[in-house]
């Protein structure tokens, strides 16, 4: 769920993006962002690297310490990070360099060693880093070297360092899709474009992120209880999530195309828009109604938008828009993303057959 700071520091780059240059600019922006992995010695920063990446670019062994300075891979206009470890004996030096590489990234994962368990010198070096003010998510690596102390061990590290810690096996990938990634976007909601963008393997994963923020911020915005004036922020919002996803998928779209594709998929979206605020005149039920079904429209027409990309931009305007009515008066069933994905697959299906 989008975090009520982050909806906040949401709605400042709306109202910072109402000229269409500038949008189209801010989500280039968002593509180029750096995302470092650092931790103590051994802890399996090079072997969570490669899994990100799909290949081995960073040397796993057994030996401490082979990581020896910042490894730096670039995929497109974005960039992991893998760091030297700290602790290292006589490895002063190596832990400046790591130091470092975390001031200049946009987010970090900080990586224990879940098998060593918590020690003293991790909590000191979670309360050093955490000193820099940079966005930072803590991951318990080797879990599945632990077995069945696994809770006793993540509630330790939890209690000792007093911040949520997600268990991962990168080795494995366990969590690493599902827990991690999400955590990161959680922590810097515009990185779901560069991780989306530049790593296929977790390109859904991420258009769903995207897509929940957005609807869970025009739900925000659609309770504003003064008819009309939520309708160029709701609109800049659906042009900024429809911008995210085309470049997840490596599209190139300009505002206006956007737009467009928004009004194609939505039909009439002004004439929407006006019935939605005829409920703003019903004083507290009326405007979470509104903001409800500012939510929903916005989610159904993320999910058009996915649908559109993934056909190669080869679904009609009647598809789109058939499609949208079907998603937008669904009731919520208990896994709407199953309903969904099946009725996509079915549409894409009919388009393979020449349908």
């Amino acid at each position: 769920m989008l975090r009520i700071p982050v909806a906040l520091g949401e709605l400042r780059n709306l109202l910072k993006t109402f000229d269409r240059e500038s949008l189209s600019l801010d989500i280039e922006e968002e593509a180029i962002s750096r995302l470092a992995i650092v931790g103590p010695v051994n802890s399996g920063k090079s072997t969570l690297v490669n899994l990100l990446l799909g290949e081995r670019v960073s040397p796993v062994t057994a030996v401490p310490g082979t990581t020896k300075e910042v490894i730096t891979q670039r995929l497109g206009p974005f960039t992991v990070m893998d760091t030297p470890g700290f602790g290292e004996v006589g490895g002063v030096e190596r832990g400046d360099t790591a130091l470092e590489a975390l001031r200049e990234a946009d987010v970090a994962v900080l990586l224990f060693d879940g098998a060593a368990g918590l020690r003293k010198g991790d909590y000191d070096l979670y309360q050093r880093l955490k000193a820099e003010k940079r966005p930072i998510v803590v991951a318990l690596n080797k879990i599945d070297l632990i077995g069945q102390d696994l809770e006793l061990v993540l509630n330790d590290a939890q209690s000792k360092l007093g911040v949520s810690v997600v268990p991962i096996s990168a080795k494995k990938g366990t969590n690493v899709a599902s827990i991690l990634l999400p955590r990161i976007i959680e922590m810097r909601p515009a990185l779901a474009v560069a991780l989306g963008r530049e790593l296929p393997l977790y390109r859904r994963r991420m258009v769903r992120s995207v897509i929940r923020n957005t609807s869970m911020l025009n739900l925000l915005i659609g309770m504003e209880p003064i008819p009309f004036l939520d309708i160029p922020l709701l609109l800049a919002s659906q042009m900024r999530m429809t911008l995210r996803i085309a470049t997840i998928y490596g599209e190139s779209m300009g505002p206006e195309r956007a737009k467009e594709l928004i009004t194609t998929i939505a039909g009439g979206v002004l004439l929407r828009y006006a019935a939605q605020q005829v409920l703003k005149f019903v004083a507290g039920p009326g405007w979470i109604i509104s903001g409800m079904i500012a939510g929903a429209g916005t989610w159904a027409m993320g999910q058009v938008a996915v649908a559109y990309f993934e056909s190669k931009k080869r679904l009609s305007g009647v598809q789109l828009r058939e499609l949208y009515r079907q998603l937008f008066r669904l009731p919520t069933p208990r896994n709407p993303l199953r309903s969904i994905s099946h009725r996509i697959r079915g549409l894409l299906a009919g388009l393979r057959r020449g349908r």
